[in-house]
């Protein structure tokens, strides 16, 4: 399990001074659900001490940070730790926040790039800038396009399933989730991480570009490519009714 918000206060296992950040109780006329969406609010107080603020923080995004660190890292332990050096990065470096990007999009570059190193150290995995999308197999096989003497050359020769198709009690079927999360932790770590953040986080373009380091063409072929399969491995299960 993540640290509780008291524990990341703590840490004495990471060795953080008592006096790097100081956290301050909330009086009674603060709101006690503080708004997460207004940045400037959020850095301002961090800046000041603002505790209510923290675990709010550290309530609303430990787990997603957790698990986008399990896809570089071998173990939830060392996943857990190293959402931990991110709490710490954060309240450490929250006076050096220039706001250029979002908090959220700041907070997860910073996970990225802790989780990344521990990656590398595991030799789990790579550097992203070292991820270049070429010389992989079609995301859709060949076979699946009409051929260039055909009338309709690459155009579908077998389309994809139309879901309106399909029973919507398979659609919702645990099972079915079931095999789009294993087909999502068998993706290569480029685009399961893409797609996690993409279609799982709901971030846009920019902002995974900008925290993975990524051109916008490499994202592109990355997610396109993670979706293909994923959606391959979809269309298997529904074939086996």
């Amino acid at each position: 399990m993540v640290a509780s918000p008291a524990a990341v206060l703590r840490l004495p296992k990471l060795g953080l001074p008592a006096e790097t950040w100081k956290p301050r109780r909330v009086p009674s006329s603060t709101p006690r659900t503080p708004v997460l969406a207004d940045d400037a609010m959020v850095v301002a107080a961090l800046r000041r001490g603002d505790e209510a603020i923290f675990t709010t923080l550290v309530n609303t995004y430990s787990t997603p940070l957790l698990r986008l660190a399990q896809d570089f890292v071998r173990t939830r332990a060392v996943a857990e730790e190293v959402v931990q050096e991110t709490w710490l990065a954060v309240l450490n470096g929250i006076d050096r926040f220039e706001g250029r990007s979002s908090f959220k999009t700041w907070l997860y570059r910073i996970l990225v790039n802790k989780a990344k190193t521990r990656g590398v150290r595991e030799a789990r995995t790579v550097p992203f800038s070292a991820l270049a999308p070429e010389g992989e197999d079609p995301a859709v096989p060949e076979d699946r396009f009409r051929g260039p003497d055909d009338q309709w050359p690459g155009h579908w020769a077998s389309p994809p399933r139309a879901l309106d198709t399909v029973p919507e009690h398979r659609l919702l079927a645990g099972e079915a989730r079931e095999r789009i999360t294993q087909a999502l932790a068998k993706l290569p770590e480029s685009q399961r991480v893409v797609v996690t953040l993409r279609d799982v986080a709901g971030w846009g373009s920019e902002e995974v570009c900008e925290a993975l380091g990524l051109s916008e063409g490499n994202q592109r072929v990355l997610l396109h490519r993670g979706r293909a399969k994923l959606r391959a491995a979809f269309e298997r299960y529904l074939e086996e009714e």
